[in-house]
């Protein structure tokens, strides 16, 4: 009988040193795919939490600080007219444009998402554009935002509005910049994270001026001739591009895109465990968008996208607030709802559910 129970207790214990080692071997495979650089140190991994996300830890980690201008790529001060204007590019937000990025009420994000949900906003709008990530960047304790577009993209010129309005409500821009999409591509106004290098044959503009208590943002750019229409790179490029940073958190936020193996053009976010491999709203001003070489936006200018978002009244205005509902719900959903804005906007955990 000892002898029996003897052999019951052996053959537990390897059992557990089998699952153990099993264990071990599955993380280090995935932490072998992370540390492509042996210079930088490899994540910690969290494997499959409660939403089936691998989250990717990292702690300690620095953001990248990007430059306040660029000697190569100056500021714009001469008018030029629409189709081919540069009129005040990488000019930074004044108080007044960075506080109705930073401080958009609340009220005008109620309205908009519930226009949406009763179909007022219809046709814009993209509510089935998140997907599960299969993996999620979490910094220094924060869930991450991470965002991949050009700055010749006009889908990423006017999602980066509907993205703004969003982080500023978790957080805040201590600096944002005027930029357009391409004259190829609309000359759309549009804002940039940091200031772009338009003139450059082929580079990324990395990092941004932001803070925020509840999450991280982690943005990157692909930077070209901004008259030459639009380019981009493959992620090939990218990663290339963010590894010369050293960066950390850069890197492994363009390895989780990689991982994520469903990029398919700009602009990509991931907002904490969802993904938004494309626009969520196809935004391009009050008139109709006909063909490529009449955008109602493009005859816009910035002081007049900042009066829309100021005074919303109009359809333009609107489905930006409500794009941007939609990062909103998609940053909640993945905070568990701990952050101000997921109970001080009433819709937003109504959206949580449809996206």
């Amino acid at each position: 009988m000892e002898g029996k129970k003897e052999l019951e207790k052996e053959m537990r214990t390897a059992k557990i040193v089998s699952y153990a080692a099993l264990g071990v071997g599955i993380i280090a495979i995935i932490v072998s795919v992370f540390a492509l650089n042996s210079h930088v140190a490899p994540p910690s991994i969290t494997l499959l939490n409660s939403s089936g996300t691998t989250i990717v830890k990292l702690s300690n980690a620095n953001l990248l600080t990007p430059p306040l201008s660029i000697a190569a790529d100056p500021v714009i001060t001469e008018n030029q007219s629409f189709g081919s204007r540069l009129t005040s590019i990488n000019e930074p937000l004044n108080a007044s444009e960075l506080a109705a990025i930073n401080n958009a009420p609340d009220s005008y994000f109620e309205t908009a998402a519930n226009m949406l949900l009763n179909g007022s906003l219809s046709g814009l709008i993209f509510t089935n554009s998140f997907t599960k990530a299969s993996y999620a960047l979490q910094i220094n304790g924060k869930p991450t935002v991470i965002y991949l577009g050009a700055i010749s993209c006009i889908f990423c010129g006017e999602n980066r509005w509907a993205m703004a309005l969003a982080l500023g409500k978790f957080g805040s821009f201590s600096q944002l910049f005027k930029g357009y999409s391409s004259f190829g591509d609309g000359d759309l106004p549009t804002i940039y994270w940091v200031p772009a290098h338009y003139n450059s044959t082929s580079t990324m503009d990395l990092g941004n001026f932001y803070q925020s208590s509840y999450i991280n943002f982690v943005s990157m750019d692909y930077a070209s001739p901004i008259t030459a229409g639009f380019q981009m790179q493959g992620l090939s490029f990218v990663l290339s591009q963010v590894q010369a940073t050293n960066n950390t958190a850069y890197i492994t936020a363009a390895q989780v895109i990689t991982k994520n193996n469903n990029f398919q053009g700009t602009p990509y976010t991931v907002w904490g465990n969802l993904v938004s491999p494309g626009a969520d709203a196809a935004d391009f001003g009050n008139g109709t968008l006909t063909n490529s070489s009449h955008i109602p936006m493009t005859y816009m200018t910035h002081a007049d996208v900042f009066s829309q978002l100021t005074n919303p009244n109009d359809k333009f205005a609107w489905t930006e607030y409500a794009a941007a509902d939609l990062y909103i719900a998609a940053a909640c959903a993945s905070l568990n709802n701990t952050a101000p804005a997921c109970s001080s906007i009433p819709a937003i955990k109504q959206l949580e559910a449809v996206i």
